[in-house]
């Protein structure tokens, strides 16, 4: 691969400071620049170092900080190597969802572990499914039956007890309620090699929604992606109803849910690399 296109391509994916994993606004910046021609003919998934990389033309690619993209899955491989595959004349980073997060698990997560799993929890202090709407009926009764599985699921998997406020008013989480949501993400921390790229999506999937139960829900399977999605969007989804669709604002969600979709997959790709340890500790 000629170097002035592997540093144009870096460039074009390289994330700016603070978005190291934030794919979502990776997206958005990517599509201000201006697109690299695709310069391979061959994209594919192959074994290397006990890793599983993706060759371009029969090199191997990497990150924008230049690191080897090399996953502890073939399948997750396999799903990067057809991003690339599908590039035509340029090379557009905006639809290349799994590429861009895991070059942000290689990148940034990888030096930051503990960091990211206590973003995660944080978020599981002031949880979206802990907080309720006081009226009107049909608002409640919706956010109870998509919200209330999941704090079941938290209880009876997680072993995390929460508390549920009316209105946006903040309410302090029992503390073993946080420990049982930090002993679920150490869980993945601990996963080896498969831990940044899981920890990643687990990020994605937990900022997209607001929700690290939801997020966690959709690890364990308690919960498809699709059905996480319209939990996250319950509220919105009744103010559409009343007041109508904003075509932009539904635009806006259509990407967000390409990146939510990716990080389920690359979740579930990697998972599979966790081996039977995953089935011994919370995840």
């Amino acid at each position: 691969m000629p170097e002035e296109r592997v540093d144009g391509l870096s460039n074009a994916m390289a994330p700016t400071a603070g978005e190291a994993i934030d794919p979502v606004a990776m997206a958005r910046r990517d599509l201000q620049k201006s697109l690299p021609k695709r310069f391979y003919a061959e994209a594919k998934a192959v074994a290397q170092d006990g890793a599983f990389v993706v060759l371009l033309d029969g090199r191997v690619t990497r990150t924008p900080a230049r690191n080897k993209l090399a996953l502890p899955s073939l399948a997750a491989a396999e799903a990067i190597a057809a991003e690339w595959a599908r590039q035509e004349a340029v090379i557009d980073p905006a639809v290349m969802p799994l590429t861009r997060l895991s070059n942000s698990a290689i990148d940034g997560v990888v030096g930051a572990l503990e960091a990211t799993a206590e973003e995660i929890v944080k978020y599981a202090e002031s949880d979206l499914v802990c907080y309720r709407a006081g009226e009107p009926d049909a608002l409640t009764q919706a956010q109870a039956e998509a919200w209330d599985p999941v704090l079941a699921f938290a209880r009876d998997q997680l072993g995390a007890r929460f508390i549920c406020a009316e209105g946006v008013i903040f309410v302090a989480q029992p503390e073993s309620a946080r420990r049982a949501v930090q002993d679920a993400v150490a869980g993945v921390v601990n996963s080896g090699a498969a831990a940044p790229f899981a920890l990643a999506a687990l990020n994605v999937m937990t900022t997209l929604t607001g929700s690290a139960l939801l997020a966690l829900a959709v690890a364990h399977g308690e919960l498809t992606p699709a059905r996480a999605w319209a939990a996250a969007h319950v509220d919105e989804d009744f103010q559409m109803q009343i007041w109508g669709a904003d075509e932009e604002a539904m635009r806006r969600r259509a990407r967000r849910w390409d990146e939510m979709e990716a990080a389920a997959k690359l979740w579930e790709f990697v998972r599979q690399s966790f081996g039977q340890a995953v089935d011994e500790r919370p995840l």
